[in-house]
């Protein structure tokens, strides 16, 4: 109760006294409360992490009944990572907004968006009141539109800040479906009520009640079809607040998934097969569509999408293992899909911080005119590109623990598996292969295209490396993704509690980790130390060898060509040229523009650009033929004031007439009844 106290009191007085304060003393005030929030919800996070459970219920309202705050071991995991990229985020962006210092009133409001969203994010995970949840996370939403509108000045930003919040409240109202649903039922608003009313209704009842909430939190998340929000909002932010929806925010999403399994209680083999499916296809369809992206940033969204795919495998994972009664099944999903949701807030909150810092430079997204930049910016460089490496999967970094652990399962599954099964899991498999492997062909594209070979279009202002301190959070998330690569075993100690939550099994959960798991995982921590030692010793070699050796500059050999010119380079579009004959046609429309004049054209100009089919199905062709029928009627809004007054009429006339014929109309039913 105290902490709760504390919470409430120190966010309160921050947004009173923000506005109150110079520029340095909100940035100051700013940090320390989002620093200050981060320790006292993380001191009780580690706590549920070690075994602990905290649960406060406040008096609420006459409408919501009693609040009840339960703090568990996932709840724990989640306000931990949260926290995690919140400090980074809020540190990268006190020196990402120096920039813009002139907007000091819409920094300010910011400021005061940028705490509230983070309080609300711990706020959802511990309240379990249906309607208090649903408050929090409608201001969860609002804070975040306003942080991700902060170029108000922009069209292309208002219209990314809409089309987010609009689909932010068509999820609102699947959870509210399901919430209403349970309270009619039960008559109660906690969370509790959901356990009761599944165990007591059928399994068809209790199935219906998970989809409404899968798809509620699958639209926060980004599951495709409900991705097409994520692609706009995610460019159209500020850097460090993209780092923050790609991080966290998205992750409420997997969070209310994973927190309807724990107390929704149905057919899980169903619900484990329906995940695995709209997963399979968010991973593939996500990083088909990245790899064809020429906005670097838009191309870092669709990989979210992609990995909330691999985090969406290793749920339905568990809740098969669940549904079937293997608990090492069960565990090993639930596990992979935990710390897939911890690396991914790292390396994908690390590849916004960088892009932002290109941006900031260059002034430039679109990958096309940008190259060469590692001369320029080689921290940031080498941060891009230990980010790289660890979406992709690839060792000795993060990424590829958690993905190891999630095809651990799988091939787990794969020994007592019978012919359904048997297809199902080498499609599985085959996908994340695939995934991993156009995964790498997307970063081999951008960061060869972006940071290596010469400039591709000319930038008229000086391009450097960002201030070291503004580096700083960058150097601590890229440490974590180095440190969890190396030391996998501790990471997956810190997880028997959430996972033992899912999986239904805490003793078995600890002998998992004690035993296969961590004896699989122990050799790659090794290999990943070998692997860091053999670098180290190279470099320590060439320092030695050239250390008397004279440096000479001199242009690149040419290949025959005297006029070098960064025309000879590849360009983004025909890096994957091959693939996008392969794969465009069936996932993008692609628009094309040119400009050629005359015979022998000296200039010329050539454009591409992508759509996203799925977007134009379900989202534009709807809304054509609903703008179509409703235009049917705009002669209704004719301009005539005499039609105006008419139409006022003919309302109050029906008002007072229908209940009168509502009665004479009942009358007849009832006398037609008698007869």
């Amino acid at each position: 109760m105290v902490f709760v106290t504390a919470f409430v009191v120190t966010l309160i007085f921050a947004i009173v006294l923000l506005p109150f304060f110079n520029v340095k003393g909100r940035s100051v005030l700013f940090f320390s409360v989002v620093l200050l929030n981060a320790v006292l919800s993380s001191y009780f996070s580690i706590q549920t992490l070690l075994g602990q459970t905290f649960e406060v219920i406040l008096p609420g309202s006459f409408v919501t009944g009693p609040i009840a705050l339960r703090m568990d071991a996932l709840s724990g995991w989640f306000m931990l990572i949260i926290n995690l990229v919140f400090i980074t985020g809020a540190f990268y962006g006190l020196y990402y907004l120096k920039a813009y210092q002139e907007r000091r009133n819409r920094i300010t409001l910011h400021g005061i968006a940028f705490i509230i969203l983070h309080s609300s994010l711990l706020s959802l995970c511990v309240i379990q009141n249906s309607i208090a949840f649903l408050i929090a996370w409608e201001i969860m939403a609002l804070s975040a539109f306003t942080l991700v509108i902060f170029e108000s000045d922009k069209i292309s930003v208002i219209k990314a800040g809409i089309n987010y919040l609009i689909q932010s409240h068509v999820a609102i109202v699947f959870l509210m479906l399901g919430f209403i649903w349970v309270s009619i039922k039960t008559g109660s608003y906690d969370f509790n009520a959901f356990t009761a009313f599944t165990e007591s209704s059928n399994s068809a009842d209790s199935l219906v009640l998970f989809l409404f909430f899968f798809v509620g939190f699958a639209i926060k998340a980004g599951f495709v079809p409900f991705h097409t929000w994520l692609p706009y909002a995610h460019p159209a932010a500020p850097a460090h607040i993209s780092g923050i929806m790609s991080g966290v925010i998205i992750k409420i999403g997997i969070f209310g998934i994973l927190r309807m399994v724990t107390i929704i209680h149905t057919n899980y083999i169903t619900i484990g097969y329906l995940i695995l499916t709209i997963s399979i296809v968010s991973s593939l369809y996500g990083v088909m569509l990245a790899i064809v992206q020429h906005n670097l940033k838009r191309l870092l969204a669709f990989h979210s999408i992609e990995n909330i795919g691999i985090i969406g495998i290793g749920i339905s994972l568990g809740c098969i293992g669940l549904g079937n009664g293997n608990p090492f099944l069960s565990s090993l999903g639930f596990a992979g899909a935990l710390l897939h949701t911890l690396n991914h807030a790292l390396f994908k909150s690390l590849l916004f911080y960088t892009a932002g810092n290109v941006y900031q430079a260059t002034h430039i997204l679109n990958v096309e005119q940008l190259g060469g930049l590692i001369k320029k910016m080689p921290q940031t460089s080498i941060l891009f590109l230990i980010a790289a490496i660890a979406i992709c999967g690839i060792p000795p970094f993060n990424g590829f623990v958690s993905e190891f652990i999630i095809y651990s399962g799988l091939y787990h599954w794969l020994q007592n598996a019978v012919l359904t099964w048997l297809i199902v899991i080498i499609f599985s498999i085959l996908a994340l292969v695939m995934v991993g492997g156009l995964a790498m062909l997307c970063f081999t594209k951008a960061f060869g295209i972006v940071f290596l070979g010469t400039p591709r279009h000319e930038i008229h202002n000086e391009v450097k490396e960002a201030p070291f301190v503004q580096l700083i959070p960058l150097y601590i998330i890229a440490a974590f993704i180095v440190f969890i690569g190396l030391f996998p075993k501790l990471f997956l100690t810190l997880l028997e509690k959430p996972a033992g939550l899912l999986s239904g099994n805490q003793f078995f959960t600890i002998l998992t980790f004690q035993g296969k798991a961590m004896n699989a995982l122990q050799p790659i921590g090794w290999a990943a130390m070998g692997l860091f030692a053999l670098i180290l010793f190279v470099l320590l070699v060439r320092r030695i060898v050239q250390r008397k050796a004279k440096i000479e500059v001199a242009p690149t050999w040419g290949c025959g060509y005297v006029a070098p010119t960064a025309k000879l380079q590849y360009t983004a579009s025909s890096f994957v040229r091959s693939y996008g004959k392969l794969f465009g046609a069936i996932i993008l429309w692609f628009k094309k523009e040119k400009e050629v004049e005359g015979i022998f054209p000296t200039d010329g100009h050539y454009e591409s650009h992508t759509y996203d089919r799925l977007e134009q199905w379900i989202i534009d062709k709807p809304i054509m033929v609903y703008k179509s029928f409703m235009g049917r009627f705009l002669f209704l809004q004719n301009g005539k004031l005499q039609y105006y007054i008419l139409y006022g009429i003919v309302f109050i006339v029906s008002i007072i007439c229908i209940p009168l014929f509502y009665e004479k109309l009942v009358i007849i039913i009832d006398f037609l009844k008698q007869l």
